[in-house]
């Protein structure tokens, strides 16, 4: 789960993190009174709200010398569909702005805590070229990341903070509160399941105070009825209509490029019945897992789900039955399409537990069923009538 910038600020800073005054609105005239609120000598900054990073790149992000000029700032943004490379095309809508206090800014540091899978600990990134271009450092110059593991016995020593803080050339005179900074982010995202926190920019003020200028966290979704507190935050505006409605009905559902929707019963089927379709030349359009236990009711929202992506040309369904019974997917994929009106070719391979009957129950159904011997064969099947769906 995400959440806003001016949320995770709010987390960060009662974990210690150092963050500058600010505080959210959702009109312009919201937007003038928080900045009277936090008087500042003349300068702003006024920050769209939205689940996506490059919003500075954007243009999601103004920087304001009057009250006049937060008023325009948050009047040109709320509302605004905002575009970035991470939203798509279509962009997400501003609901919202966080108006914070500006600040002289000497340098200007990337630092992420995320898990190191490869090694079973948590990591910490950083480096010494923060802002805008972050990605551009990774790719052109990866020199210029540093990454340190944290043993989850100790937690963060004070020798990794000093040797994070010389490889970012910060001035001595920071260092200790750097080692604070690093703490804190480890206690925040261990106590609260976060799945990431990441800064960007951390900058040094020409005062030489490190602070927090952005903030992004987002958590384990699956350790959330732990966190009540966090679970509140979310922001369903922010996320895919489709998604949610998976969240619903316990489907777990990631929306793809691809123009092949599929239906499958197990994590691993489904990413092995996602590598085959692109194995033999198109691509998925989801990752859907419906479950070992699915009801006929679930694959009937299952299948719902993948009708309602305007990108699927074919379906593929493949199920092996064990503890979910081949006729109760038949049933629910039958009432399913007759109720939204199938109009894209399907390919259903069934293995397993009843799975007769839920052939049976498929040729009986009236519909365009095309069955698949096994998975290699559905795959080259769905593939080959996607392509002639579009012909």
């Amino acid at each position: 789960m995400n959440i806003h910038e001016y949320q995770a600020k709010n987390i960060l800073e009662g974990f210690g993190v150092p963050i500058l005054k600010g505080g959210v609105a959702y009109t312009p005239e919201e937007a003038e009174k928080v900045a009277t609120e936090i008087s500042n000598d003349g300068l702003w900054v006024v920050k769209a709200q939205i689940h996506a990073g490059g919003r500075g790149k954007a243009g999601g992000v103004i920087l304001a010398h009057s009250l006049a000029d937060v008023r325009n700032a948050a009047k040109s943004l709320i509302n605004k569909r905002l575009v970035t490379h991470q939203t798509g095309t279509m962009g997400q809508e501003v609901k919202r702005v966080f108006i914070e206090q500006g600040c002289k800014i000497a340098r200007e540091f990337y630092i992420s805590l995320v898990l190191n899978r490869a090694e079973g600990r948590l990591c910490f990134v950083v480096s010494s070229e923060g802002g805008m271009d972050i990605e551009e450092v990774s790719k052109n110059t990866p020199e210029k990341i540093i990454k340190e593991s944290i043993d989850p016995v100790l937690g963060v020593q004070p020798y990794q903070g000093r040797k994070l803080a010389f490889s970012l050339d910060l001035p001595l005179s920071t260092h200790n509160a750097f080692y604070q900074l690093l703490s804190s982010l480890y206690d925040a995202y261990t106590e609260l399941d976060a799945a990431m926190i990441e800064i960007n920019p951390l900058v040094l003020t020409e005062d030489n105070e490190l602070v927090a200028l952005d903030a992004k966290v987002s958590f384990d979704d699956n350790a959330l009825y732990r966190h009540h507190e966090i679970e509140v935050l979310r922001d369903e505006d922010e996320e895919d209509p489709a998604e949610l409605l998976a969240k619903k009905y316990d489907l777990s559902y990631v929306k793809l490029d691809g123009t092949i929707g599929c239906m499958v019963n197990g994590a691993g089927l489904a990413m092995a019945t996602m590598d085959i379709i692109k194995l033999h030349g198109a691509s998925p359009a989801n990752f859907l897992d419906v479950g070992g236990g699915a009801s006929k009711e679930k694959v009937q929202a299952a299948f719902k789900l993948i009708l309602s992506d305007s990108n699927v040309e074919a379906v593929l369904i493949n199920i092996f039955g064990g503890i979910m019974r081949c006729d109760v997917i038949a049933e629910g994929i039958v009432d399913a399409a007759k109720e939204v009106s199938l109009t894209v070719p399907m390919v259903v391979r069934l293995q397993g537990t009843n799975h007769e009957q839920g052939k049976k129950i498929l040729a009986e159904s009236g519909l365009a069923v095309i069955t698949g011997d096994d998975l290699d064969d559905a795959a080259i099947k769905v593939v080959k009538a996607a392509r002639a769906d579009t012909v």
